[in-house]
């Protein structure tokens, strides 16, 4: 039922044409590198939302916006003049 609700979003040829991939198997070791190797060492455990922390920060790393994240953070937090 999902693919015939939503055919007219699966462009597919046209996404390959523009170079773009769309297979979920980049999306997959995506996640596994980003969250599975730093939440998933033995012993580990994290609350739902020390989780989304820690993975917005490795995202921000990951993606070379680390030092973004945190101007954008001192800026939020800075005293009012």
């Amino acid at each position: 039922m999902y693919i015939f609700r939503n055919r007219r979003r699966m462009r597919y040829p046209k996404f390959h044409a523009l170079g773009l991939c769309t297979s979920t198997g980049v999306l997959e070791a995506g996640c596994k590198v980003v969250i599975g190797t730093r939440l998933k060492r033995t012993g580990m455990h994290w609350t739902t939302s020390a989780a989304n922390a820690i993975i917005a920060l490795r995202c921000c790393k990951l993606s070379g916006r680390f030092e973004d994240f945190w101007e954008r953070r001192s800026a939020r937090f800075a005293p009012a003049a």
